[in-house]
């Protein structure tokens, strides 16, 4: 008999896994670790809550994933900026690499997530190796890739972290010297 077209599709695990992640980045990005239950990510994945405890044992078994999901995004937005560096030098690939994030973090979810990811760092041990290790593979795919100084890959990397500020606190759109100088030279989308 065949299938109607109104017929519920049912998805598999994997799938059901890949949306409630990409569903857990906005409602972790809206109110942090601590501020969000499984049960908020359940309801806007449109399932129970049993589920997400099927899919994950507990909030920071998923809060983790959903980090390493925010990494790998990352890591991929770097690598498409590396391949679109209009040279090989160190400071070529390090500005398309830069303009690359610039361009990933307009998406307000990723860089409150990290930003959220950050601070429950600083009281959650499972939290703080998943940040730990997802830097250390970012450090190292960069310094690798763009074959830079020492000097220029955190220099690199610091630019990054003024760049969650500045767009956190829309300092771009103030105006005012302060403003000014935390913004001067940074690309924003």
């Amino acid at each position: 008999m065949p299938k109607s077209t109104s017929q519920r599709q049912l998805s598999t695990a994997d799938e059901r896994r890949r949306t409630v992640l990409q569903t857990a980045v906005s409602a972790f990005a809206d109110r942090g670790y601590f501020g969000t239950r499984t049960a908020d990510v359940a309801q806007r994945a449109g399932i129970s809550q049993a589920y997400v405890y099927r899919l994950f044992p507990d909030k920071e078994a998923l809060f983790v994933a959903v980090v390493e999901h925010c990494f790998a995004r990352i890591r991929e937005s770097l690598g498409d900026g590396a391949a679109a560096a209009k040279g090989s030098s160190a400071q070529e690939v390090l500005d398309a690499m830069g303009n690359a994030y610039a361009e990933l973090i307009s998406d307000r979810d990723l860089l409150l997530l990290q930003l959220h990811a950050q601070c429950a760092a600083a009281a959650e041990p499972a939290v703080r190796e998943v940040v730990r290790s997802g830097y250390a593979r970012l450090v190292e795919y960069v310094r690798g890739t763009s074959g830079a100084p020492e000097a220029d890959v955190q220099r690199f990397f610091a630019v990054g972290m003024l760049c969650h500020l500045v767009v956190a606190l829309d300092a771009h759109e103030v105006d005012a010297p302060w403003a000014r100088t935390l913004s001067d030279g940074l690309r924003h989308y």
